[in-house]
């Protein structure tokens, strides 16, 4: 499918898959075999191409190719090495259908869970000296998995992102990524948007009210330093 490029703006992607799908079955074929030549064939890294092919056949497609997609891509499209600190198996189920809140609170876990905090303390809420400890391979694989499930609209990246181009500036960064409405931090969970509408790098969710450390601490970890990654 030449007219897929991998390196086409993530909108003019959206909307050609769109066609493809709304086309029937052979345009949704044409896309699963795309898919399955890249992901599994060629083992290529998982691109947002691929989350939006994925997205849209997983929600929109007849069920004969979402049999077939769930049969070649039963955990989804991200191999979770077994080397990782954890099994991140359960947040990609939830990234893939699509229930942020959910992958939100257990992304939190994970990361108290990173830094041990299940086993040296009886907190929930992190420190900026906590951060140090969490794992490249372990935060490389939960940004992948919100950013491939997100059409790179959600992770930590995405807001270090926006971050570096506000100049560092927390208030412009809260204002565009809609953690705040008129300077006033919005209330949990209610007014949080849980949904592929809401704005770039929204979620996941971090909590700045403990102070700026804790996330200026994770915006500048080593694994930033990967210019594939940062």
């Amino acid at each position: 499918m030449a007219f897929l490029d991998i390196n086409a703006d993530k909108l003019q992607q959206l909307k050609v898959i769109e066609q493809i799908i709304t086309s029937g079955k052979v345009g949704q074929e044409a896309l699963l075999n795309f898919l399955v030549n890249r992901c599994i064939i060629q083992k290529q890294n998982v691109e947002v191409l691929d989350g939006l092919i994925f997205e849209l056949l997983y929600f929109n497609s007849i069920d004969e190719i979402k049999r077939r997609l769930n049969s070649y891509f039963s955990v989804g499209l991200i191999d979770l090495k077994s080397s990782l600190k954890f099994n991140y198996q359960p947040l990609q189920d939830l990234l893939i259908r699509h229930d942020f809140q959910q992958a939100d609170k257990l992304t939190q876990s994970y990361l108290c869970a990173l830094a041990n905090l299940d086993q040296k303390y009886k907190r929930n809420w992190l420190y900026f000296t906590d951060i140090l400890s969490f794992p490249s391979e372990d935060l490389y694989v939960l940004d992948k998995l919100w950013k491939i499930y997100s059409r790179d609209k959600f992770g930590f990246s995405i807001q270090r992102k926006i971050w570096l181009s506000n100049n560092c500036n927390w208030d412009k960064l809260w204002f565009q990524i809609g953690w705040n409405k008129s300077g006033i931090p919005l209330r949990y969970p209610s007014e949080f948007i849980w949904s592929i509408n809401a704005p770039d790098g929204h979620l996941p969710l971090f909590n700045q009210l403990r102070g700026l450390q804790v996330i200026a601490a994770l915006f500048n970890h080593n694994i930033w330093l990967d210019d594939e990654l940062a």
